[in-house]
Protein backbone atom coordinates (compact mmCIF):
# COMPACT_ATOMS: atom_id res chain seq x y z
CA UNK A 1 0.00 0.00 0.00
CA UNK A 2 1.03 3.32 -0.97
CA UNK A 3 1.88 6.16 1.04
CA UNK A 4 2.08 9.95 1.09
CA UNK A 5 4.14 12.72 2.03
CA UNK A 6 3.52 16.58 1.40
CA UNK A 7 5.58 19.51 1.94
CA UNK A 8 3.81 22.87 1.71
CA UNK A 9 5.21 26.59 1.39
CA UNK A 10 8.62 25.60 0.73
CA UNK A 11 10.55 28.98 0.35
CA UNK A 12 12.10 27.75 -3.03
CA UNK A 13 11.27 28.80 -6.41
CA UNK A 14 8.87 25.81 -8.03
CA UNK A 15 10.91 25.68 -11.30
CA UNK A 16 14.19 24.77 -10.07
CA UNK A 17 12.24 22.60 -7.54
CA UNK A 18 10.76 20.66 -10.27
CA UNK A 19 13.88 19.95 -11.92
CA UNK A 20 15.56 18.02 -9.13
CA UNK A 21 12.27 16.41 -8.95
CA UNK A 22 12.75 14.90 -12.20
CA UNK A 23 15.70 13.38 -11.21
CA UNK A 24 13.96 11.00 -8.20
CA UNK A 25 10.63 10.32 -10.47
CA UNK A 26 10.61 6.90 -10.61
CA UNK A 27 14.18 5.78 -8.72
CA UNK A 28 14.13 3.39 -5.70
CA UNK A 29 14.38 5.11 -2.21
CA UNK A 30 18.18 4.47 -1.42
CA UNK A 31 19.13 5.42 -4.84
CA UNK A 32 16.77 8.81 -4.62
CA UNK A 33 18.69 9.66 -1.62
CA UNK A 34 22.26 9.26 -3.26
CA UNK A 35 21.04 10.97 -5.93
CA UNK A 36 20.26 14.11 -3.80
CA UNK A 37 22.72 13.64 -1.40
CA UNK A 38 25.31 14.09 -4.08
CA UNK A 39 23.42 17.00 -5.96
CA UNK A 40 24.69 20.43 -7.47
CA UNK A 41 21.46 22.39 -5.19
CA UNK A 42 22.11 21.35 -2.00
CA UNK A 43 19.41 23.56 -0.46
CA UNK A 44 17.01 22.28 -2.84
CA UNK A 45 18.01 18.53 -2.22
CA UNK A 46 17.64 19.33 1.77
CA UNK A 47 14.25 20.17 1.63
CA UNK A 48 13.34 16.46 -0.95
CA UNK A 49 15.88 14.24 0.98
CA UNK A 50 13.80 15.08 4.25
CA UNK A 51 10.28 14.85 2.58
CA UNK A 52 11.56 11.12 1.08
CA UNK A 53 12.16 10.21 4.58
CA UNK A 54 9.01 11.35 5.95
CA UNK A 55 7.57 9.37 2.85
CA UNK A 56 9.14 6.28 4.26
CA UNK A 57 7.93 6.64 8.06
CA UNK A 58 4.44 7.29 6.80
CA UNK A 59 4.70 3.93 4.53
CA UNK A 60 5.98 2.28 8.02
CA UNK A 61 3.38 3.51 9.58
CA UNK A 62 0.09 2.02 6.65
CA UNK A 63 1.87 -0.99 6.22
CA UNK A 64 2.83 -1.91 9.94
CA UNK A 65 3.44 -5.53 9.22
CA UNK A 66 5.25 -5.00 6.55
CA UNK A 67 9.53 -5.04 6.75
CA UNK A 68 10.68 -1.49 5.52
CA UNK A 69 14.54 -3.08 4.71
CA UNK A 70 12.49 -5.89 2.68
CA UNK A 71 10.19 -4.30 0.71
CA UNK A 72 12.19 -1.75 -1.90
CA UNK A 73 10.30 0.97 -1.81
CA UNK A 74 10.06 3.66 -5.11
CA UNK A 75 9.24 7.05 -5.81
CA UNK A 76 6.01 6.13 -7.75
CA UNK A 77 5.03 9.69 -7.84
CA UNK A 78 6.08 13.31 -7.07
CA UNK A 79 4.42 16.50 -7.88
CA UNK A 80 5.66 20.08 -7.76
CA UNK A 81 3.01 22.52 -7.09
CA UNK A 82 3.42 26.53 -6.95
CA UNK A 83 2.52 27.96 -3.86
CA UNK A 84 2.26 31.63 -2.46
CA UNK A 85 4.28 34.10 -3.90
CA UNK A 86 4.97 37.44 -1.54
CA UNK A 87 5.35 40.12 -3.71
CA UNK A 88 8.57 42.76 -2.60
CA UNK A 89 9.55 46.26 -4.41
CA UNK A 90 12.91 46.77 -5.66
CA UNK A 91 14.06 50.51 -5.80
CA UNK A 92 14.48 51.02 -9.36
CA UNK A 93 16.04 54.39 -11.33
CA UNK A 94 14.20 57.53 -11.40
CA UNK A 95 11.47 56.66 -9.04
CA UNK A 96 10.28 54.05 -9.51
CA UNK A 97 9.91 50.46 -8.29
CA UNK A 98 10.74 46.87 -9.59
CA UNK A 99 8.54 44.14 -8.65
CA UNK A 100 10.04 41.18 -7.18
CA UNK A 101 8.41 37.93 -6.72
CA UNK A 102 9.57 35.31 -4.18
CA UNK A 103 7.78 32.37 -5.09
CA UNK A 104 7.24 28.89 -3.05
CA UNK A 105 5.60 26.07 -3.81
CA UNK A 106 4.05 22.77 -2.61
CA UNK A 107 5.90 19.34 -2.98
CA UNK A 108 3.61 15.88 -2.68
CA UNK A 109 5.58 12.54 -3.21
CA UNK A 110 3.90 8.79 -2.80
CA UNK A 111 5.95 6.64 -2.10
CA UNK A 112 4.90 2.54 -2.65
CA UNK A 113 6.55 -0.96 -2.89
CA UNK A 114 7.17 -3.13 -5.68
CA UNK A 115 6.58 -6.27 -3.55
CA UNK A 116 2.95 -5.03 -3.02
CA UNK A 117 2.64 -4.22 -6.92
CA UNK A 118 3.58 -7.76 -7.51
CA UNK A 119 1.18 -9.24 -5.20
CA UNK A 120 -1.90 -7.62 -6.16
CA UNK A 121 -1.45 -8.47 -9.93
CA UNK A 122 -0.98 -11.90 -8.81
CA UNK A 123 -4.52 -12.20 -7.12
Amino acid sequence: MEAKAILRNCPLSPRKMRLLADQVRGQRVEQALNILQWNQRPTYAIFLSKLIKSGIANWGVVNADGRIEDSELYVKSITVDGGLSIKRLRTAPQGRGYRIRKRSNHVTIIIDSKLSQTQTEQA
